[in-house]
């Protein structure tokens, strides 16, 4: 099979780039569905698709990407409006799995369909984080327990090469050297903050969802999707922090999972799962090859210093 889609790739790369993308963008219909039932506890499967009315959703009417625009984002039964986030999660899961497939699919395909993999565990997990500071464990442990079985099979993910029962166990290994790398990293990062701070500094979704980008990423992504992580939440909040000080505007405040008041998003608690979401994300199609070379290097270092 993949070497067909190597064979499509090289001579109508547009096809697969096509096809990849309205894949996405179907998934990413059904991620909305997720996003709004699965903290509800809700089946994800029955009843299907219905407006805010109760009326059902035609098929016509439920084309990712397309139908928002046409219908101006109201529904046609009731001309309520529809948030601008069904489209855009259905944008951005194609884009991501084009993305996966442009970078990744000639030379790995085994890779590019890992990180699709991994991009429909992350988009529905964030989403979720962000309207209701949790993240699922149908995400993080499954996500993790995919992610191994995905490196048992096709260990080209954390790039062994070859075939065989000895390969995938390496393969395996890998992955789950990641998960508990990740796991156990942010679970000490999170117990020193809650000494120092006295309070929780770390939700244990968070523990359990780097568990899940290290079993795909390996231990050098699950690092790497902490510190990017972090670093992108300093670039993004700092300035909103800061503002918000200067013109001083309160916090605003939302409903926990616990049905406790928090200050989120800029406040006290901040959704961590997006921002390891986006340092992971970093990690695989910009600086995958800058982090291992560099946790390389400190190794060669270190076993050199030990030999002499």
């Amino acid at each position: 099979m993949t070497e067909n889609l190597q064979l499509l790739s090289t001579h109508y790369p547009w096809v697969l780039l096509i096809f990849f993308f309205c894949l996405g963008a179907c998934l990413g219909s059904f991620f909305n569905v997720c996003i709004h039932r699965i903290p509800e506890d809700r089946s994800v499967v029955k009843p299907g698709s219905r407006c805010i009315c109760g009326v059902p959703i035609a098929w016509f009417d439920n084309l990712p990407v397309l139908s928002w625009f046409l219908l101006r984002g109201k529904a046609r039964c009731c001309g309520q409006s529809f948030t601008i986030r069904y489209p855009l999660v259905e944008a951005l899961t194609g884009a991501l799995f084009l993305l996966s497939w442009w970078l990744f699919g000639e030379d790995n395909p085994a890779f590019a369909f890992g990180v699709m993999i991994l991009s429909s565990i992350l988009i529905p997990a964030v989403f979720i984080d962000l309207d209701h500071m949790l993240i699922p464990d149908v995400f993080s442990i499954g996500g993790a327990m995919a992610g191994v079985l995905f490196s048992l099979f096709f260990p080209a993910l954390h790039g062994i090469e070859g075939s065989g029962i000895v390969v995938g166990f390496f393969g395996g290994m890998e992955s789950i050297l990641g998960l508990l790398v990740g796991s156990a990293t942010i679970y000490w990062i999170g117990a020193l903050g809650e000494m120092a701070l006295r309070k929780e500094a770390m939700g244990e979704g968070d523990v359990k969802f780097l568990g899940c980008i290290g079993a795909f990423c390996g231990w050098q992504g699950a690092l790497c999707s902490i510190f990017g992580g972090a670093f992108v939440g300093t670039v993004v909040l700092l300035p909103i922090l800061l503002f918000q000080k200067i013109s001083g505007r309160s916090h605003p405040e939302r409903k926990s999972a616990s049905g406790d008041d928090e200050q989120i998003a800029f406040g006290v608690h901040v959704p961590f799962g997006p921002l390891l979401a986006t340092g992971a994300l970093l990690y695989v199609f910009i600086g995958q090859e800058m982090v291992d070379g560099y946790f390389g290097s400190l190794w060669q270092a270190f076993h050199e210093l030990a030999v002499h």
